[in-house]
């Protein structure tokens, strides 16, 4: 297993784990600056990204979506609740294919994802390799927080 920290969730974040995704990390506003949306060993890359950019004043919410199916059957006002449609400025983080999380990021979102196989080496070195970093993170977040107004 991965050596990555436990997210603190309340009863609430973990009754809501079944429903496919849900608000692990919000911030003060209504409206997020961006959101950033991740599953797995995935989600500690959002969140450090969204500690750091909230320390230099940005709005950011945190999405935990462990499963797409799951959350696609939810009615449409939980889904918005999770993923406002005024909020267009969203990264997808994914050590996988990225061509599903368009879906969630639209087509002025980006995602932090590995669309190639085949490269071998200790998982730090593999992600740095293919940008998983904290850094790349908040690169895209920053991108699409300027190509993105509410």
């Amino acid at each position: 297993r991965q050596s990555i920290p436990h997210q603190t969730r309340n009863a609430n974040q973990v009754k809501d784990i079944a429903k496919g995704g849900y608000v692990l990390q919000d911030c003060n506003s209504l409206l997020p600056d961006v959101i950033l949306i991740a599953t797995g060993s995935e989600v500690e890359l959002a969140v450090s990204a969204a500690k750091q950019l909230m320390d230099s004043g940005k709005q950011v919410r945190v999405v935990s979506m462990p499963s797409t199916d799951n959350f696609d059957r939810q009615d449409a006002e939980y889904r918005l609740r999770v993923l406002p449609e005024k909020v267009t400025a969203r990264v997808a983080i994914e050590a996988g294919v990225s061509a599903i999380w368009y879906k969630y990021v639209g087509s002025t979102g980006e995602v932090v994802g590995i669309d190639s196989f085949g490269e071998s080496a200790p998982a730090d070195v593999v992600f740095k390799y293919f940008g998983f970093t904290v850094a790349s993170v908040i690169k895209a977040a920053e991108r699409v927080m300027a190509t993105n107004s509410r």
